[in-house]
């Protein structure tokens, strides 16, 4: 599915699935980093109220924490978003014609 980190393949080796539909944009990212800078912010204040250490520990400990937990969960969950987008069929917003067959506005009788 994928041809580098995050990058989509053109379609898929097995089965020939096109992917031009898939377009999850930045929805993996945001879910992540505002699930994950909740804690990883708590671990920050804590570390700061309870032991006052300098800049560089903060560095050294808060940023890679962070990393780890946001970076190994972006592929997964990009995957996600994409077999979603796939299973419910989602596509671009089209305005209805009034004159198309289906569900819509009815004129007053």
């Amino acid at each position: 599915m994928f041809d580098g980190f995050l990058t989509l393949k053109p379609s898929c080796e097995a089965c020939g699935l096109d992917y031009r539909f898939a377009d999850p944009a930045d929805g993996p990212a945001f879910f992540i980093m505002m699930t994950m800078a909740f804690p990883v912010t708590a671990f920050g204040i804590w570390l700061e109220l309870s032991y006052e250490p300098p800049l560089w520990i903060h560095a050294v400990l808060t940023l890679p924490l962070l990393l780890l937990a946001c970076v190994p969960v972006i592929r997964p969950l990009k995957g996600l978003f994409i077999a979603s987008q796939y299973i419910n069929k989602a596509g671009e917003g089209r305005l209805a014609r009034a004159d198309a067959p289906g569900p819509g506005p009815k004129a007053a009788e």
